[in-house]
């Protein structure tokens, strides 16, 4: 959700913090700030609502503010309306502490009852600002900034990451992790600060993400650890900064969508077995947990590994699977799919899993993560960096993941020639990916017609509905269009009441066994004056009234959902453009959803 950066070294702070902050913004914001820690045991602090653009200018660049010490902060509101006043960081009323914050501090009413009963005064709506107070407290008190980081962590509940300074301190950086992303940066003579490595790739290739109720000091010189923990152990960051740009393409998505080809060559064929054969042939069933395109995953995983496997497959938004009462059978399997491996409510449904006694894979592209060190298995998607918003090539990558996790139980269970069969056609996506992209001008005209509606449905049967899914998802995060899917055979047993003239309804068609079924409705819609715009398998014959029409590549089909997949996410790039809206930011939403 929320980015943090931090810095201690030798340049100059503010310009750093606000270039970092930049390379933070695909995480969702609606303000952002900055502190310096300034000659004379001041600290300095620049906040602005809205766009960047905003606060660089009222920085100036960053160029007029002293000092080589400070932390930023892009906020996604959660406590507050998005105003200056709520925007990170925050101080306390005599400029004695700074504190930026990511995550939610869930009893931060009882605190701020108790702080405003002993006369300290508000200026937000935030929880944040309780942080602040406590820490003022405690060090008025006599307490060193450590321990009333200390003191002040016992005293709240919820998930978090903290980047805080201390006037008294002059070149000392704190950071507080409990569950939410934060890592550590070493450079020469430099530390750094971050919830997420592009904001520092420039700097340092050198990476720390501490254990969870980690409070770490960073100087110029190092990091030490104030009070009992593990000690450091930083990697290296294998990609590049060049990785985290946009390489030439208008946005991060168009970017992305055009890495697909090599990401899912690499996820069939790279890194180490999802689970070892012996686990594999002893699976009895397969439940998934996710959130939005990893739902999605899940469920189109789900069509191929039951006809694949003949186990059964269940699937879980994973907010809803902690409140579900269905027992997990002995040796059940429980996939965990996150790009991020911080999804705060995939992360909670891994842990109940857990303890329900279940093994847990979980399939995520951030090495290190949460999801992956708590999980009994972890397989890395190694998509590289994915900077947009709304997710594509980590979806692709997550779809490739899974479709070798039920060859591998169908190798385990039924012989090598079943698994075989599938690694071959995921052998071939790569190829129908690029001929997906090549015809993209076909979605663009598509795109021009459907950009004038005010809402879309997307119909498919069979593998086709969770790709559907997926594609109304994305229509509607990043150019703001209403889009529902629904199986075909669903739309006249009540959501047919929508379909009026004009109405663009987009039908998936790949499934040979059921190509008539969905045309069976596109004929009823049609019949009610929708723009049908028809999607389908090069070999299948499709004959059916529409207003446009786009060929996939043939590939096995049950993996027709990821060439699909790809043209979806064209068509919803091309409509954001007609609407010229940015498609690596769409409103509300944020890349790293930690929050419950």
């Amino acid at each position: 959700m929320c980015g943090i950066i931090g810095y201690t070294g030798v340049r100059p702070a503010a310009p750093l913090l606000l270039e970092g902050l930049g390379r933070l913004a695909y995480r969702g914001y609606d303000s952002a700030g900055i502190a310096v820690l300034a000659d004379g045991g001041r600290i300095v602090r620049c906040r602005a609502e809205g766009k960047l653009a905003r606060l660089l200018e009222k920085c100036q660049g960053g160029a007029e503010i002293p000092g080589t010490a400070g932390i930023g902060h892009t906020r996604w509101a959660t406590h507050g309306a998005p105003l200056e006043h709520n925007a990170h960081p925050h101080l306390d009323g005599g400029g004695r502490v700074a504190v930026v914050h990511n995550g939610i501090i869930e009893n931060w009413r009882e605190l701020r009852r108790e702080l405003a009963g002993e006369g300290y005064t508000f200026s937000s709506e935030t929880d944040t600002e309780v942080i602040v107070h406590l820490l003022a407290r405690a060090v008025a008190a006599g307490r060193t900034p450590a321990e009333a980081l200390r003191d002040t962590v016992g005293r709240l509940r919820g998930t978090y990451a903290l980047g805080v300074i201390f006037a008294c301190e002059p070149e000392v950086l704190y950071g507080v992790r409990r569950e939410s992303p934060l890592l550590v940066g070493r450079g020469d003579g430099e530390m750094f600060l971050a919830s997420d490595i592009p904001a520092i790739l420039p700097y340092t290739r050198l990476v720390w993400e501490p254990p969870t109720d980690t409070i770490v000091r960073l100087t110029p010189r190092g990091v030490t650890l104030p009070f009992p923990g593990d000690a450091p152990a930083f990697r290296e960051v294998t990609w590049d900064a060049a990785a985290a740009e946009r390489g030439g393409y208008a946005s991060f998505m168009e970017k992305e969508i055009h890495e697909i080809p090599q990401v899912v060559a690499h996820t069939a064929t790279e890194g180490e077995a999802l689970l070892p054969p012996s686990l594999a042939g002893n699976v009895t069933g397969v439940t998934f947990i996710g959130c939005g395109s990893a739902y999605h995953v899940g469920l189109a995983g789900a069509y191929f590994g039951e006809k694949l496997t003949g186990v059964p497959v269940r699937v879980f938004v994973a907010s809803e699977f902690r409140y579900h009462p269905v027992p997990l059978a002995p040796r059940e399997l429980v996939v965990a799919v996150s790009q991020s491996g911080e999804t705060a409510d995939t992360l909670a449904a891994l842990r109940e899993a857990k303890r329900r006694g279940a093994y847990v894979l979980s399939v995520v592209n951030v090495v290190g993560s949460t999801i992956a060190r708590e999980s009994d298995r972890v397989f890395y998607t190694q998509a590289g960096p994915e900077i947009a918003v709304a997710t594509t090539k980590a979806f692709c990558a997550q779809l490739v993941a899974v479709y070798r996790l039920f060859a591998e139980i169908a190798t385990a269970k039924r012989g090598r020639a079943v698994g075989a069969e599938v690694l071959s056609g995921l052998a071939k996506v790569p190829d129908a990916v690029r001929r997906v992209l090549d015809g993209r001008e076909g979605i663009r005209r598509m795109a021009h017609r459907i950009a004038q509606a005010e809402s879309a449905f997307f119909i498919g049967r069979g593998a086709d509905y969770p790709a559907c899914l997926e594609g109304s998802l994305k229509l509607k995060e990043i150019s703001y269009l209403h889009a529902e899917a629904y199986p075909a055979g669903e739309l006249k047993h009540g959501t047919i009441s929508l379909v009026t003239a004009g109405v663009p309804v987009i039908a998936l068609a790949t499934q040979s066994a059921l190509v008539g079924k969905t045309l069976s409705g596109v004929e009823e819609v049609h019949a009610r004056g929708a723009e049908v715009y028809l999607i389908t398998d090069e070999t299948l014959t499709a004959d059916a009234p529409t207003a446009a029409r786009f060929v996939l590549p043939h590939i096995h089909e049950m993996l027709m959902p990821l060439p699909a997949a790809v043209a979806f996410e064209l068509l919803a790039l091309e409509v954001a453009a007609e609407r010229e809206l940015d498609p690596d930011m769409p409103r509300n939403l944020a890349k790293s959803v930690t929050v419950e």
